[in-house]
């Protein structure tokens, strides 16, 4: 379903684009999606969840109709989901998706007054990472100077069509209808073809980082957490439970939830039974 709703908002002098759904006096929730995603990820979930609540997505920086910025950092976009908590007259219902699940509950561990409930669709990070041998400084440098040519890189694809089989050989669980309805709003078309409208600048992620980092973090969480994962391996998760266990220990307010037959994207694949289940948690 089409937003009812588009705004934006300033956020240190760069736009964010906020889609709507819902009666506007109703309790907000805001959604966060992954990288590479866009606000209208959530356009099957959100009706659903907009039956209770002022439902909000947002396009990260550098994502769909957000601005792009000069760079990128893990700890802006926690500033930017939290910019657009405190917009809002009374705390929220906050559920992130993949990126989106891991910085929301950065953002509510920040601003833990201003969040209701933690709902983490499969935001749990990469399993460890490969040591390759190469020195802290060396990877900075490198990291850096391969940004420096990714926008001039940022190659068209012929037709739409092209995209939505560029994003079905990474996520072949999702269909190629819905993946077209995906493609045309994540994507501009110009005289030369089509390109994403996500800026290539993230394609390395945030720098140097170790995902060992993340299980300590969920420690100083003060808000409940429902942690939801899909029952099926997929391009991008759920990790091995043997990985996900120990780093889910760490949180203080934990219920965990597996939905049946969904992958990675469990609320574009389960749309219905994820709505059910927070709507369930948000009341409980």
């Amino acid at each position: 379903m089409a937003p009812e709703r588009q705004r934006t908002i300033d956020v240190r002098g760069m736009h964010l684009n906020l889609l709507e759904w819902g009666d506007p006096q109703a309790p907000p929730l805001l959604l966060t999606h992954g990288m590479w995603d866009h606000a209208r990820s959530f356009a099957v979930l959100a009706p659903l969840l907009a039956e209770h609540f002022r439902v909000v997505a947002m396009d990260a920086r550098g994502h769909g109709d957000s601005a792009w910025a000069g760079a990128y950092t893990w700890f802006t976009d926690i500033l930017d989901t939290i910019a657009v908590i405190r917009s809002f007259d009374r705390p929220v219902l906050l559920v992130g998706h993949s990126k989106g699940g891991g910085q929301a509950t950065d953002a509510a561990r920040a601003v833990p007054e201003r969040v209701r409930k933690l709902v983490n669709i499969d935001g749990f990070g990469p399993p460890s990472l490969p040591d390759d041998g190469r020195p802290l400084p060396r990877r900075f440098a490198e990291f850096l100077d391969h940004h420096r040519k990714l926008r001039d890189d940022w190659r068209p694809y012929a037709s739409l069509d092209d995209l939505v089989e560029r994003r079905h050989s990474q996520n072949p669980r999702l269909s190629r209808r819905w993946l077209r309805y995906f493609a045309f709003h994540g994507a501009r078309a110009a005289d030369d073809g089509w390109r994403w409208k996500s800026d290539p600048q993230m394609a390395l992620g945030f720098g140097p980082w170790q995902p060992e980092w993340i299980g300590p973090s969920y420690t100083r969480l003060r808000v409940p957490m429902l942690a939801l994962i899909g029952s099926e391996p997929d391009t991008w998760g759920p990790l091995p439970e043997s990985i996900l266990a120990p780093r889910l220990a760490n949180v203080p307010m934990l219920e965990r939830c597996t939905i049946a037959g969904a992958g990675h994207f469990v609320h574009i694949e389960r749309p219905i039974e994820t709505a059910r289940v927070i709507l369930d948690y948000a009341r409980a």
